[in-house]
């Protein structure tokens, strides 16, 4: 489409002597555009300047569309020669400062259209300029061992656009922000220093043809303050000597430029090689609410620097700087985009609106703040253009005369001045409140009266490691008030206190955690409710205080989401991570988060134990599936494919069951077939046998290693063939052979809940087509009653119940009735796994009497009940006592007891009916 049809709106002239020339010299072309030329040199004697000097040019270029006459525009100066590069470069920036300034005020293009044209030009012109200087000193003999190829990617250098350069926001008269690195690992050791030199020469000389003043005007004015360390560095620097500065000192105000960065002119791969590097720097993986205070500060600093205080009067007011201005925006994007960013890749957008939109998509503010913040954004910008657009001042300024308000309103088609002065005034106050609440502290609030003994628990915190830094002190002064006004509300506040203070105590660090608490208040009410209930999840919450970006980043309170989507999740995940030791870690928060949201789903009775147990035991099989394949691609990469048809991990016991519970271990054993292959073939070939029990060594060591982020799992082998004396894995025919001729009955017993976790799924169907197999061949065994009646009899010889409320060891506790439930599944030669399904096999077989079946499994569901809420509520054996009254009440809504009493009564009545029937199949212990 033309220009002219395009056209929705023109300027009004505010000195009518300079529409003069434009009406004489444009006399040919359609009123419209007459009228756009008139109105704009009526407004900017700049413009003006450009219309005479361009006036061939601009009159062909409005004949068309404004995106052919850009394109046109930046043509000039390709492959022109350093010497005569600067005067094209600068005939280029006139054009298309002209052209983009009628498209502008014309409402040819959008705000975005205008910024983009001018970013565009900004690469042109970085890019033509390291080419060409660089081409001379390739010519010279002055970069070692570059050849003029090389001229195109500047020798392993490149700029890296920051600010609105790098996110395509260029406004009007803005500079540029460039950080220039060379890439040292391109260069000989002995040749770094001379291609160092070379290229501090060339971005000299580079920024001097861009910023110079001539008679033909400027480029850009290029500013290189946001390098690393900018006053004491060289304005280029090595790409290892940036990445060492970031690690070690990088501060918030860098991690935010970054967001906005981009390699833009140069050698582009290896820019972008560099900030895949930063990553973790900019983006941390926890949400970063300690950046809102750094934010904060920022904008104090930048305000008392500039004396930007107060918004009372539009005269002088600084539309960027200022409250209510261009930066608030950019600040309130940015910081949430860092908070989040981290562990949500959509959030990293590089330009302020496109950062507005994902926030809302993502619901970290609403619909409706980002469109009313993006209104006010494109908004300001527009009014910041026209300040520019009169004299080419780079300028943020409001005017201070009446009369350099009157020449805006104008720019913008708006004749009366006061409207314009009502609107402005009305913005710049709306996006003051709309951000500076999320930036501002708030008020510290009087602390709640306490006891004495109370109080004086509370003065002891500040010796805690938590509250060692005067920044994390300050931060938990303004929320300590509300949590311990939130722990005053607690049923027993005592006890909350004392609780709330193990957790504090716990926590090796607390800028992050306390930052948190302030951001999202609600996390109290969490902390005090776990605090109060569960002693065992405020200490793994104290260790791992990480898991709590789940409940803000993520759906937390959403449904379970099923093993195929967690093993798909994991596996996505651990995919993007190259190095294995990261994978593991990784592996590990993701498992944190998932078994912390299991816990509190739990404990708040969103779910019960039954769903529980299978949660955590799908949490489990997610992590094992997930991280089977990077391991042995790791073992593979040193040792070769696996020989043969590969391995299954099965999981044995309660993972078997799929029924754990908050502390559970994994029972695991592996399997797997050689298929006549001797060994592998990678650089170091190992036996089938060795390779196999090595992998299984490496896998047990993924699981339980210690790392940064501790341990995924404690990993139990013992239920192996042969258990301690056995190779660590079998393989699969000798598993066969060993099961049919040489196990034992409670060998058989573990079968019954095998069940494949990992591994090759054709492999995983041979061993359960021998599970099956076996079971077949032991069923009805003329020993297996005895057998077990003798392992049951050892069992709690060699073990006694470990306190009144024990739920699993003892006769008629959980462990015996599981083991009642293995046998008729054993006789009965059934499939069934969980304990439900198990008993009612035994129903069907003739084993169990309906009234037995029924007792035992409500008997089931009544112990497993109390082991999975004992078991989340302390890691100790259950007492109701130090439990305190919060996990107590827990308890009672668990087993269905209104106090006590009630629940020892049942305890008492349900041990001793399933010690009845376990005792009838047999024979009490001891007899």
């Amino acid at each position: 489409m033309s220009f002219a049809s395009r056209l929705t709106r023109c300027p009004i002239p505010h000195d009518p002597a300079r529409t003069e020339e434009p009406r004489v010299r444009f006399a040919a072309l359609a009123p419209e555009l007459r009228a756009l030329l008139e109105g704009t040199a009526g407004c900017s004697p700049y413009l003006a300047g450009l219309m005479a000097r361009e006036a061939d040019w601009i009159e062909a270029a409005l004949a068309g569309s404004p995106e052919d006459a850009l394109e046109d525009a930046l043509s000039l100066g390709e492959g022109v020669a350093s010497a005569a590069l600067g005067s094209a470069l600068r005939q280029a920036k006139a054009r298309i400062a002209l052209l983009s300034a009628l498209a502008d005020l014309g409402g040819v293009w959008t705000l975005e259209e205008v910024t983009g044209a001018l970013t565009r030009l900004s690469d042109v012109a970085v890019s033509r300029a390291l080419s060409a200087l660089v081409a001379d000193d390739i010519r010279r003999g002055k970069i070692p061992g570059a050849v003029p190829e090389d001229a195109a990617t500047a020798a392993g250098m490149v700029s890296i656009a920051m600010g609105k350069t790098g996110a395509g926001e260029l406004n009007y008269s803005s500079d540029i922000d460039l950080i220039c690195l060379f890439d040292e690992s391109r260069y000989a050791p002995d040749d770094v220093q001379e291609a160092r030199a070379a290229f501090i020469r060339i971005v000299r000389r580079m920024t001097a043809m861009l910023s110079d003043m001539t008679p033909e005007g400027y480029v850009f004015r290029t500013d290189l303050r946001l390098r690393p360390d900018a006053s004491v560095t060289p304005v280029c620097i090595s790409m290892g000597a940036a990445e060492q500065y970031y690690e070690a000192q990088g501060r918030t105000w860098e991690r935010a430029a970054y967001i906005k960065a981009r390699a833009a002119s140069g050698d582009i791969a290896a820019g972008e090689r560099f900030l895949a590097t930063l990553t973790p720097f900019v983006w941390r993986r926890h949400l970063d609410f300690a950046a809102i205070q750094d934010a904060h500060d920022m904008r104090l600093r930048i305000r008392d620097h500039k004396g930007l205080h107060g918004r009372s009067m539009l005269e002088g007011r600084d539309l960027k700087l200022g409250p209510g201005g261009i930066r608030e925006i950019e600040f309130f994007t940015q910081t949430r985009q860092l908070i989040a960013g981290g562990r949500d890749a959509d959030l990293r957008q590089r330009d302020t609106v496109g950062g507005l939109a994902a926030l809302a998509w993502k619901g970290w503010i609403t619909q409706g703040v980002a469109d009313e913040l993006t209104r006010h954004y494109r908004d300001h910008r527009e009014v910041e253009h026209r300040l520019q657009m009169v004299g080419d001042a780079q300028t943020h300024a409001l005017p201070v005369m009446p009369e350099g308000f009157d020449v805006i309103a104008r720019m913008m088609g708006i004749g009366d001045t006061d409207a314009l002065r009502k609107t402005l005034r009305e913005r710049l106050d709306r996006v003051a409140e709309l951000t500076e609440s999320f930036f501002a502290p708030g008020e510290i609030r009087a602390a709640p009266s306490m006891r004495p003994e109370m109080r004086a628990l509370v003065d002891g915190w500040r010796a805690y490691p938590a509250l060692r830094s005067e920044r994390a002190t300050r931060i938990f002064k303004r929320v300590e008030p509300e949590i311990l006004s939130r722990l005053q509300r607690a049923a027993n506040p005592e006890e909350a206190l004392s609780q709330f203070d193990g957790f504090l105590r716990g926590l090796p660090a607390g800028v992050q955690l306390f930052s948190l608490f302030e951001a999202n208040p609600q996390l109290i009410d969490l902390i005090v409710d776990i605090c109060a209930t569960s002693p065992a999840l405020a200490a793994y919450l104290s260790r791992n205080a990480a898991v709590l970006d789940a409940v803000i980043g993520g759906d937390f309170f959403a449904p379970w989401p099923g093993l195929p989507a967690l093993r798909g999740e994991l596996a996505e995940r651990l995919a993007e991570i190259p190095d294995y030791e990261r994978k593991l870690d990784a592996a590990r928060r993701w498992a944190k988060e998932w078994h912390f949201r299991v816990g509190v789903h739990h404990l708040r009775g969103l779910i019960d134990a039954q769903t529980a147990g299978r949660e955590y035991a799908e949490l489990a099989q997610a992590c094992l599936s997930a991280l089977w394949e990077p391991c042995l691609a790791e073992f593979a990469r040193k040792h070769g494919a696996p020989p043969g048809r590969g391995a299954v991990v099965m999981g044995m016991g309660s993972l078997g069951a799929e029924r754990l519970n908050a502390a559970s271990d994994l029972d695991l054993i592996v399997i797997y077939d050689a298929a006549g292959v001797d060994a592998s073939d990678g650089k170091r070939p190992l036996a089938a046998r060795q390779y196999y029990a090595r992998l299984t060594q490496a896998l047990v060591t993924a699981l339980t290693a210690q790392m940064s982020e501790g341990q995924l799992y404690e990993v139990d082998m013992r239920l192996r063939p042969s258990g301690r004396q056995g190779p660590v894995a079998t393989a699969l025919t000798g598993f066969r052979d060993y099961q049919m001729t040489e196990a034992w009955t409670w060998e058989h017993l573990a079968l019954t809940r095998a069940r494949p976790v990992a591994g090759s799924p054709e492999l995983a169907a041979d061993v359960e087509a021998i599970r099956r197999e076996v079971l077949a061949a032991k069923a009805g065994g003329a020993t297996v009653r005895a057998d077990v009646a003798d392992m049951r009899a050892r069992i709690f010889a060699a073990k006694a119940a470990d306190g009144d409320w024990e739920a699993k060891i003892g006769p008629g506790r959980l462990q015996d009735l599981e083991l009642l439930a293995q046998m008729v599944t054993l006789q009965a030669a059934d499939p069934a796994r969980r304990v439900e399904a198990q008993l009612r096999a035994g129903l069907r077989a003739g084993l169990l009497t309906k009234e037995e079946e029924g007792t035992l499994q409500g008997a089931y569901r009544f112990l497993w009940r109390l082991q999975a809420g004992g078991r989340l509520l302390s890691d100790r054996a259950l007492d109701l006592e130090a439990i305190g009254e919060g996990g107590r009440a827990f308890l009672m809504r668990e087993a269905g007891c209104e106090d006590l009493d009630g629940l020892r009564h049942r305890l008492n009545d349900t041990v001793a009916a399933v010690a009845a029937i376990a005792d009838r199949h047999l024979g009490a212990p001891g007899d």
